[in-house]
């Protein structure tokens, strides 16, 4: 009998299916041979300090460094209660597969084939402390294809042990800077937890800077000259390449040019390039489309692809690579021809070329744990809008990949009045290529431009040649200028993150940077990794260090009070997490030492717990109030509640009501004298927003006093 552990119960229904293990048991699925069973997501992890009899926050226990590790069951948050227990379904579940591994003589490891996947079975059979042989099932989808092919070559455990050494690192490491940084920054800063980390500490820095420089940047304002010609039937216009901050002078050029009427053509620039299909998607770069096209966020796009995936439609979407292997392109072709029997897609395929395919996806080199994602030969169906929306964007992908180029004809055309130079761009289709896939022949509002340039202040805008036919023209032309334009135009700030912005800077990291050769050697490690960066910005939600406000990510004021305090530290450099990054990439790899890397982090947390702990922090300005109950003790005033320390006294204020945070100042007036200012931009529980006045009744519970009851 063998055992098989995947890490979803829906994953091992599909298994147990293939496999004919059809008699269904509590917890797994038996027959044939086989006893299948799962995990539910991270069922082991490692334990908290009190599991090594470290009881709260205390500034001599620092820093902590456990060896060894302890693994535990899952726990979870009581309500009303700051204590985790144990989680009674891992508790049950992991019973169950100890039950399982104890009748079986081997096992296969089926959790997702990535360093997530490893890891949540890794831990699972160290923490029951199972010694049986296993071989690892390692498949990119769901199919039932791809599993058989996958079951008839299994490879030993050992083959992914770098795989695990890496995930473990990472795991303890995470532990390691983020328990020591959050209570040592907690103690100095003697107020509620400020939970920091090694990777979201980082990204919380990129999103807080980032919105202080959109904050400070003082606007200016400055004038550039349009001109409007006409030649051989056609209307086009021209736009001075100088720029003037002073009106009056650039009122006083326009005249002067009124005067002249007509320019002189300076040079004459026509040239033909070629726009490379793109890529297939990695996980980041779906991401990013579907942020940009379709207002998802990070997390909504994994949890909707791994939907996807799950249901046999897509390949494993936490890839981090872009090509397919040379043995893939063989299915491609039958792909497509499958692709053509669902009508969204006929008219875009009917563009292809079959039997000339572009190759340009394929790069054995470059293909990681996982190939590009992939639509599979399984046509969906009742899909909800959302899976239905990526399932088509990463098809149209696959599709614009396999197309050939683009062919543009860039004019780009210098002309003069006096010594004022001016521009005309303009470009027109040559061959359409990929670009017919979908109908798009501009870039205007296409998510292959990435902007994160910090440059966007600069009041030099370049623009992309407009799709507009030109007449000839040639050195020497004299043109009729129509008509005239001074345009005010006001220089721009950096602008806030949206997600598909902010995973391109993690993406990117190594741009901030100032080294070259620091920042070359880095190139392409950045913070995190296609499979963590959706989690990584909904736990600085969680935190309440960022908000989201229309599409835009902007620090809470909780979330500028951390980076404040953290940003000239060690905890927030960006090097340092992509360093670790690489590391971990290497240890994967077998070419370092685990022990070596982790004795790198206790050193680095050493320092930044020192660090921490010796900040001056100054306190809120707290005032002290009565308790409006017992009138016998000040209330304790924290981020999230007011309360009185008496617990037989117990009352309790909860700082956010209805999505707006009390300030002290209506905490104040709420104690003082029953009521708060006006509050605006509350929001019910449909949605709707209100203004009202919060007063302490007579039982001192709060409630609501509107203005036109006031």
């Amino acid at each position: 009998m063998k055992a098989i552990i995947a890490e979803k119960p829906s994953v091992a229904r599909e298994i147990a299916q293939i496999l004919n293990a059809n008699s269904k048991k509590d917890g797994y699925f038996e027959g044939n041979g086989y006893c299948v069973t799962w995990a539910l997501g991270h069922l082991v992890l490692l334990g908290m300090p009190e599991d090594y009899g470290i009881r709260g926050f205390d500034k001599a226990s620092l820093p902590i460094f456990p060896n060894p590790f302890i693994l535990t069951p899952r726990k979870t948050k009581q309500s009303q209660s700051k204590n985790y227990q144990l989680d009674p379904s891992a508790l049950k579940q992991l019973k169950i597969i100890k039950n399982v591994f104890s009748q079986c003589t081997s096992i296969i490891a089926a959790t997702d084939a990535g360093r997530e996947g490893e890891l949540i079975f890794r831990y699972i059979y160290d923490h029951l402390q199972c010694q049986k042989p296993f071989e690892r099932l390692w498949i990119s989808s769901l199919t039932e294809r791809a599993i058989q092919e996958g079951f008839k070559n299994l490879r030993p455990g050992s083959d992914f042990d770098g795989l695990y050494e890496a995930a473990k690192a990472r795991s303890e490491a995470d532990w390691l800077v983020g328990i020591n940084a959050t209570q040592a920054l907690s103690i100095a800063a003697n107020s509620d937890v400020y939970s920091l980390g090694r990777v979201q500490t980082p990204t919380l820095a990129l999103i807080c800077k980032r919105f202080q420089e959109n904050k400070g940047f003082k606007q200016k304002k400055y004038w550039q000259i349009q001109l409007q010609h006409r030649k051989d039937y056609l209307n086009f216009s021209s736009l001075s390449n100088q720029q003037w901050e002073d009106k009056k002078q650039a009122e006083q050029i326009l005249k002067a040019i009124e005067r002249e009427g007509r320019a002189t053509v300076e040079e004459v620039s026509i040239n033909t390039i070629k726009e490379q299909s793109p890529l297939l998607f990695d996980l980041t770069e779906l991401q990013k489309e579907a942020n940009r096209k379709l207002g998802l966020s990070a997390d909504e796009v994994l949890q909707t692809a791994q939907s996807l995936y799950e249901k046999k439609f897509i390949t494993y979407p936490r890839t981090g690579s872009k090509y397919i292997p040379e043995d893939l392109w063989s299915e491609i072709p039958e792909l497509v021809r499958i692709l053509n029997q669902s009508d969204p897609f006929k008219p875009a395929i009917a563009t292809l070329k079959f039997g000339n395919f572009n190759k340009r996806i394929v790069n054995d080199l470059k293909v990681t744990d996982h190939h590009g994602l992939l639509p599979t030969t399984k046509i969906p169906s009742a899909l909800t809008a959302s899976e239905k929306a990526i399932y088509q964007i990463i098809v149209y992908r696959l599709l614009e990949s396999l197309s050939e180029h683009c062919s543009k004809e860039v004019s780009h055309i210098i002309i003069k009045v006096h010594h004022y130079e001016f521009n005309i761009t303009g470009s027109k289709i040559l061959h359409k290529g990929w670009r017919a896939i979908k109908g798009l022949l501009s870039d205007k509002a296409s998510s292959n431009q990435d902007d994160n340039s910090n440059n966007n202040s600069n009041i030099n805008e370049t623009q992309e040649p407009q799709l507009i036919e030109l007449p000839e023209f040639k050195k020497g032309d004299e043109l009729k200028i129509s008509s005239t334009e001074l345009n005010e135009k006001l220089t721009r700030p950096p602008k806030l993150y949206i997600e598909a912005d902010l995973l391109s800077a993690m993406e990117n990291a190594s741009r901030q940077i100032e080294n070259r050769d620091q920042q070359k050697a880095l190139a392409n490690i950045g913070i995190g990794t296609p499979a963590t960066r959706a989690s990584i910005i909904e736990t600085l939600i969680t935190r309440n260090y960022i908000t989201r406000k229309s599409k835009t990510l902007i620090p809470t004021d909780k979330g500028q009070k951390v980076y404040d305090l953290i940003k000239d530290q060690k905890i927030a450099n960006v090097q340092m997490t992509e360093e670790w990054e690489m590391a971990l990439h290497r240890i994967e790899n077998k070419e370092l030492d685990s022990n070596q890397f982790i004795n790198d982090i206790k050193k680095y947390t050493k320092e930044i717990t020192q660090e921490l702990l010796s900040l001056n922090i100054s306190q809120e300005n707290i005032p002290e109030l009565k308790c409006p109950k017992c009138q016998q003790h000040n209330l304790i005033i924290k981020e999230k509640i007011v309360k009185c320390p008496d617990e037989q006294c117990q009352w309790i204020l909860f700082r956010v009501i209805c999505g707006v945070q009390l300030s002290i100042d209506h905490i104040t007036s709420l104690i003082t004298i029953g009521n708060t200012p006006l509050i605006k931009n509350m929001k019910s529980k449909n949605g709707k927003k209100f203004e009202a006045y919060l007063i302490l009744e007579e039982d001192l519970t709060t409630g609501f006093e509107f203005p036109q009851n006031k």
